[in-house]
């Protein structure tokens, strides 16, 4: 393993300063501070029992696969970002819309980001690479509004493909991923609280079900599935393992690939970005990837792209 300040590494890392050191061209964004406070403050009541049922603890488990590996993992990353296969148009949509409920921004901002920190990686034009610190590359970065990219036109630059569709246009000129996320918040407690009439409940009784679903198959979930997210952004980039002498700081993590279902095993995805496979071993289980493999199954995705043999792309090289 090359672990940070080994000889194979010189990235250099404060653990704790870096949401203190901003990096020049960024400031904070009232909105985002606000809706993730917010978020946070919000998933606390979890711990209160009136807003507990067991219903909501199996969405919010269930809503980590559906919403984070659909949504996230699928839709956003290897689908939009990196084109890894094709599927059709309504399920490329329907991907993105899944993502779009996980509050970490519209499909072409979070293609954008992501495109520029592989053409950068832990370099400082980075957007989130922990030479700020492990703060920073965990959850500073979200908390600004990056005004390089703000006036440069960076984030149409980098996601100008996305941008040509109008449906994607139209969730990000309209800021209509906002109004989507509220919609999955009445989807989940009017579920809830329709369920609970139907069953004959009193009025009372169904409103808490319904408040309960919201809670932890929307809150909850989403703040527990950002930090799986954050942690491939911090962690990948400082601690694990790597199969490829990539330029990066990349790292493969089995806890993080565990929890964020195959996004951990950061090193071979970028040693190879374009992959639709992150785990290149068989013990480096990705469940993103059997999902992929069972969509190519049923015919929904084509032209699936497989990590290269031998050296995975220009440059990099088994370690």
């Amino acid at each position: 393993m090359n672990w940070p300040g080994s000889a194979q590494s010189n990235l250099k890392v404060s653990m704790f300063h870096a949401l203190i050191r901003f990096p020049r061209g960024v400031r904070l964004e009232r909105t985002q501070v606000v809706g993730l406070v917010l978020y946070h403050a919000l998933a606390l009541l979890a711990f209160v029992p009136w807003f507990f049922s067991w219903t909501g603890v199996f969405l919010a488990v269930l809503g980590i696969y559906v919403f984070g590996v659909l949504g996230i993992n699928i839709g956003y990353h290897r689908l939009l970002t990196h084109r890894g296969f094709v599927c059709p148009k309504w399920l490329e949509r329907s991907f993105a819309v899944l993502g779009v409920c996980c509050l970490q921004g519209s499909p072409s901002r979070w293609v954008a980001t992501h495109r520029r920190h592989h053409e950068h990686a832990d370099d400082e034009p980075d957007p989130h690479s922990p030479i700020l610190g492990f703060l920073w590359a965990h959850i500073g970065w979200v908390l600004v509004k990056n005004e390089t990219m703000e006036r440069g036109g960076l984030y149409r630059s980098y996601a100008k493909d996305i941008l040509r569709d109008d449906f994607y246009s139209w969730i990000e000129d309209r800021k209509m991923w906002i109004w989507l996320v509220f919609v999955s918040w009445g989807i989940f407690f009017s579920g809830g609280l329709a369920a609970g009439l139907a069953l004959g409940w009193p009025l009372a009784e169904a409103v808490q079900f319904g408040v309960s679903l919201w809670l932890w198959g929307v809150i909850v979930r989403t703040v527990v599935h950002c930090h799986f997210t954050w942690a491939v952004n911090s962690v990948t980039h400082l601690w694990g393992y790597r199969n490829y002498e990539t330029a990066d700081n990349s790292r493969n993590n089995a806890l993080i690939a565990f929890i964020s279902n195959g996004e951990g095993w950061h090193n071979n995805h970028h040693a190879d970005p374009h992959s639709a496979r992150h785990g290149h071993t068989w013990w480096e289980v990705d469940v993103a990837w059997l999902t992929i493999r069972f969509l190519m199954a049923i015919g929904l995705a084509t032209q699936v792209r497989m990590p290269a043999p031998q050296a995975v792309t220009a440059g990099a090289s088994p370690a």
